[in-house]
């Protein structure tokens, strides 16, 4: 099926949508200057989209408008202590090229995930790589395009 979506926290900040016109309100065109904001066609069971947002699709017809609210569990869960590495800072400097990572700024896993630096001293520097929206309840206004 394909969908237009927006995707709302609980303070109704808009964290990601598929509507251009939303997206450059919202700030996050300018984020995202390369992202393309069109509709997205999700297939029902091949796990594309979060749990929540599956099952609330199940059963919706082209033409129909939906509000689906996802608690953290069927979204992105709740953050967890597993989730939080810690690195010794020398070693990580090593292979940032010789940089000292910062508190707030972002670093890439190698297997793709990207985590929050949350602390550094001489000795270590820990960086989180719980998703961005663990433990937050998410709003979706969904629009049905097209079933096939």
């Amino acid at each position: 099926m394909t969908i237009e979506y927006t995707g709302r926290l609980d303070d109704e900040t808009v964290f990601d949508t598929t509507r251009q016109s939303v997206a450059e309100e919202a700030g996050l065109a300018e984020a995202q200057p390369d992202r393309e904001y069109t509709p997205l066609t999700v297939e029902i069971g091949a796990e594309q989209v979060i749990e929540g947002m599956e099952e609330g699709l199940i059963g919706l017809e082209a033409g129909d408008t939906e509000t689906l609210t996802i608690p953290p569990e069927k979204a992105y869960g709740e953050p967890s202590e597993e989730h939080v590495q810690e690195f010794e800072t020398a070693e990580l400097r090593e292979m940032l090229g010789g940089q000292t990572p910062e508190e707030g700024s972002y670093l890439e896993a190698q297997n793709g995930s990207q985590g929050e630096v949350v602390h550094v001293d001489e000795e270590i520097v820990r960086v989180d790589f719980n998703p961005r929206l663990a433990g937050e309840t998410l709003t979706f206004d969904v629009e049905i395009i097209e079933v096939n």
